[in-house]
């Protein structure tokens, strides 16, 4: 409350402030700074004072957003907080790669669900409650209001984007014997050519971006099979069938401009379709009509479905290259990344003709987008065969000075190919150069949830590999979970850092980090983790914390649940768990895992038994020692003699041991004697 009031009075005193200042701005003349003369000390009549006017200064007009980028700049990033978007449902708090993957999409299917139930049910969301209203936040209207058959109506349903609605609409047109405009028509064709025939929904929102890589290209090759291709492009999505609406309506259209061409060209490309799309650009031609610049760069995107070998690629592309010359028809950023994305596909002449494309873009004064750089980068450093990093020097040169905006939707794969590119040319300076770049403006927000996840998970493998043990911790902490989840690949990355870092003590928080991501069942990297932690003998304090991480591992291959089939032990898992307990003098815990050797059919090595012994010894238990000597002779193992013997020097027996201990020494020679007499 005394804040508050503070905070009033101190609000009151600047509102009345201002106020005089407005009710005596006609005295400002009276009002001077006086500091130079009060610190010289002098005094000087009012009549002899130079007046100075007080000005106000404009109202200065802020953006939308500068009082939350004001508070933003006041905080920082929370290296132990997920996701800001999974903050606001605690039960979606993801705990790996995989939940955070399976938890965004939840959200993002709950939306769209939300969206159906409006669009299906519009008649029960026809009140605002909310106060003040905001339009933007509200639901569209998504019901038909005009009534009848009429180009109106079709119109109305063509904005709403009623796939069905407006071809029915059309039909009933075109049967009463109504003509319907030319710019209608083509409005119709545009929603047909980009749903595919298909009922708009919100996947489909954002167009569908063609698969036109191949990964593992050879730079020899000279042919590539198409038919692989058009089987791997837009498998996910619909596919242009054979006389459909589009292809129907345009048969019948009185009259064809340019826009309804191009239109189909399009829609043919995107869905699969390219051999049609090239022959209606052919009639586009003998019509004496102009394709626009979308036209040439969907036209450009489907030569690897046109042409087989490499050079017949290039030679099409350079052919309506030519033609936009030929119309006058300016290319944008995307014509020439259509250009390089097609070029990806053309082995060697794609990589001695992707430069003479980036130096063509600069005599156009066209600035490259991020997805230039992705198609170039994938041409060079992706392959066998790897590049000098000169290639990916000079492109961080250019991307560290801009800050980028979206141009294309393959913007966002630039960060993860270049820091694949890093990984491969194990160069740490340039992958620390990339993550300044992308942490530069806005550039961040090109990766989204699984490619931020992809970066920094590569960037976390070059880390291990490359730097000192201390750099790599820092930025281990840093990097969980705010950033990304470590996948199994990263754990174990970190694993071989620690061991070539002696590091080892920090294994048991990293086993906390293993237990929180659900690695703790992943045989491989218990494997790895009991092989450093019993590899060699530690100080006592960190023996104990080995031990303890041992008995959680120990406590999941003894787990049984029904969602989850029981891990089995390995010979090798067993004795890391029985010597780590062992040295940590928990002789009880270690003569537990030594009864599981028998149980399962395994061997234990020496040093296991020497650990267990040693155990024994230091916590004075000579009958755990005595059961180690029968386990020994049970399994018929070469070293039982050796560790009888210390057994009888290193410990006291009693009596009753002691005979217990020659028995079994007379057990193991009746043995003996019987398999001698056998071989007589």
């Amino acid at each position: 409350m005394a804040a508050r009031r503070l905070g009033r009075s101190s609000w009151q005193q600047a509102v009345s402030l201002s106020r005089r200042c407005c009710l005596l701005g006609g005295r400002r003349e009276r009002y001077r700074c006086s500091s130079s003369s009060t610190a010289l000390g002098k005094t000087v009549d009012n009549s002899e004072v130079t007046r100075e006017e007080i000005v106000l200064p404009r109202r200065k007009t802020w953006g939308k957003l500068a009082v939350l980028q004001t508070l933003a700049s006041t905080v920082n990033r929370d290296p132990t907080a997920a996701h800001y978007m999974f903050q606001d449902d605690p039960f979606l708090m993801p705990r790996n790669a995989a939940n955070s993957r399976l938890f965004s999409l939840s959200k993002e299917s709950g939306r769209n669900a939300a969206k159906y139930i409006i669009k299906q049910f519009p008649q029960y969301f026809d009140k605002t409650f909310a106060e003040p209203n905001v339009p933007c936040l509200m639901p569209e209207t998504l019901t038909p209001q005009i009534e009848g058959v009429s180009e109106e109506a079709l119109k109305e349903r063509i904005h709403l984007r009623r796939v069905k609605d407006s071809v029915n609409l059309f039909d009933q047109l075109v049967q009463a014997g109504t003509s319907v405009s030319l710019e209608t028509t083509n409005s119709l064709l545009d929603l047909l050519c980009f749903y595919g025939d298909g009922e708009s929904t919100a996947e489909k929102e954002e167009e569908e971006k063609e698969d036109l890589e191949e990964p593992g290209v050879n730079t020899s090759e000279q042919k590539a099979p198409r038919r692989q291709f058009q089987r791997g492009s837009q498998s996910s999505g619909s596919r242009w069938r054979e006389n459909n609406n589009a292809e129907r309506i345009f048969k019948i259209m009185p009259e064809r401009n340019a826009h309804s061409y191009c239109t189909m060209i399009r829609g043919m490309v995107k869905h699969g379709a390219s051999a049609k799309a090239y022959d209606m650009y052919i009639d586009l031609l003998n019509e004496r009509h102009k394709a626009d610049v979308h036209t040439f760069n969907a036209l450009i995107t489907a030569v690897p479905y046109l042409k087989d070998t490499f050079l017949e690629r290039w030679e099409l592309a350079k052919v309506f290259l030519n033609h936009m010359a030929q119309q006058e028809v300016q290319p944008n950023v995307l014509t020439f990344n259509a250009l390089l994305k097609t070029l990806r596909r053309c082995g060697g002449v794609g990589r001695s003709m992707s430069l003479l494309v980036i130096k063509e873009m600069e005599a156009l004064d066209i600035e490259p987008s991020l997805a230039t750089y992705d198609h170039l980068l994938f041409i060079f450093y992706r392959g066998v065969d790897l590049c000098p990093s000169g290639i990916i020097s000079e492109v961080l040169d250019d991307v560290e000075k801009r800050s980028f905006t979206p141009q294309d939707p393959d913007d966002a794969n630039f960060f993860a190919t270049a820091m694949q590119a890093c990984c491969d040319l194990k160069d740490i300076k340039l992958a620390y150069r990339l993550n300044k770049a992308m942490e530069k403006g806005d550039n961040w927000k090109f990766l989204d949830m699984d490619r931020l996840n992809a970066y920094w998970s590569k960037f976390f493998s070059l880390l291990c590999m490359m730097e000192q043990i201390d750099v790599v911790l820092k930025w281990y902490k840093e990097m969980f979970p705010s950033l990304f989840y470590p996948t199994p690949k990263n754990i174990l990355d970190l694993l071989q850092a620690l061991d070539a870092a002696n590091h080892l003590e920090v294994i048991p928080s990293v086993w906390e980090d293993m237990k929180q991501l659900g690695f703790n069942r992943r045989q491989d990297l218990l494997e790895e983790l009991l092989h450093l932690m019993s590899r060699e003998q530690h100080p006592d304090e960190i023996q104990l914390a080995f031990a303890k991480c041992a008995e959680d591992i120990k406590a999941v291959h003894e787990q049984t649940g029904r969602e989850q089939a029981p891990l089995e032990w390995t010979g090798s898992a067993l004795g890391h768990v029985a010597l780590l307990f062992s040295r940590a003098g928990r002789t009880q815990d270690a003569w537990n895992m030594m009864e599981r050797f028998q149980q399962i059919n395994r061997i234990p090595t020496d040093q296991v038994m020497d650990a267990f012994l040693n155990c024994a010894k230091q916590t004075n238990c000579p009958d755990e020692a005595i059961k180690l000597v029968k386990l020994a002779a049970s399994l018929g193992l070469p070293s039982s003699q050796r560790i009888k013997s210390r057994t009888e020097k290193e410990f006291e027996l009693s009596e009753e041991q002691k005979k217990t201990l020659e028995s079994i020494k007379s057990d193991s020679d009746s043995s003996d004697s019987d398999s001698d007499s056998d071989r007589d």
